[in-house]
């Protein structure tokens, strides 16, 4: 559960992508992140081709923040808050909010999180489509914004929402869009 007070809005800052972008510094300088490969024989398969690191620039103290296949699109909101989309495989992503002063104040939304979240007209989509794509837009105030769309055996022509998180209370709301799906 996010506890975290925001008292001004927050917008994301324009998106970078990682691991072609390698390092992102936050508005006021005290924090990076940073792309590391992983760490294993190339003939070892682990799961993970890619992690993203935070460190704080004044001690040198780092941690990471997750793992991804492909790439994971990173903004910062405001200085204490990114904002991922984190890719983890051709047919799916997830979108996170990661706090960098406490780990316990981050969420993360993917298919299996929104189907327990999402009312039951919504939950077929999920369920019955082999591309679902939870993508991040920004945080303002207490309340993550961010696009799912997808398709598959049920929309073979997608489907396309625009859903809020509300952070404090832990609810969500879509509204579908006109809009058709991308297709990858």
């Amino acid at each position: 559960m996010f506890v975290a007070t925001l008292t001004a809005q927050a917008l994301a800052a324009p998106f970078v992508v990682f691991p072609k972008a390698g390092r992102l510094v936050s508005p006021d300088g005290r924090f990076v992140v940073h792309d590391a490969d992983r760490e294993a024989a190339a003939a070892d398969f682990v799961g993970t081709f890619h992690s993203l690191w935070l460190t704080e620039v004044a001690t040198g103290r780092s941690r990471k923040l997750c793992d991804y296949l492909g790439v994971a699109a990173v903004a910062w909101s405001d200085n204490d808050f990114l904002v991922i989309t984190q890719y983890v495989g051709k047919k799916s992503s997830r979108a996170l909010v990661l706090s960098v002063l406490d780990e316990k104040e981050s969420v993360m939304i993917d298919s299996s999180a929104l189907v327990s979240l999402v009312p039951g007209d919504l939950r077929a989509a999920l369920l019955g489509n082999d591309h679902v794509f939870i993508e991040a837009s920004r945080l303002a105030e207490e309340t993550f914004h961010f696009q799912v769309w997808g398709y598959g055996m049920r929309d073979p022509k997608g489907f396309r929402w625009k859903c809020q998180y509300g952070l404090r209370e832990g609810n969500v709301a879509c509204v579908a869009t006109s809009k058709p799906a991308p297709r990858h």
